[in-house]
């Protein structure tokens, strides 16, 4: 009979799990992958330290900056066609 091994939390969070009919290396790099996808590592590292509005909206604010100048880099014309 398969196993199945669930990444559920004392939270709540629910639904990352993988079905393991014989290899378990394998499982676990799709175990990994599900929870790449779903972000909740990413979550959690968030959430680990405090981050002070002021610090959230300078980072929020370049982050902007940065997608608006890839937007007007990618547009550009190359430089040998003007």
């Amino acid at each position: 009979m398969p196993k199945q091994y669930n990444s559920s939390s004392r939270n709540g969070i629910r639904g990352n799990s993988v079905t393991v009919d014989g290899d378990f290396n394998k499982a676990l790099r799709k175990f990994k992958k599900r929870v790449e996808e779903s972000g909740i590592l990413e979550a959690v590292k968030a959430k680990m330290f405090y981050e002070k509005p002021t610090t959230s909206r300078k980072r929020a604010k370049g982050a902007a900056r940065a997608r608006w100048l890839k937007k007007v880099r990618n547009e550009q014309l190359p430089k040998k066609l003007y």
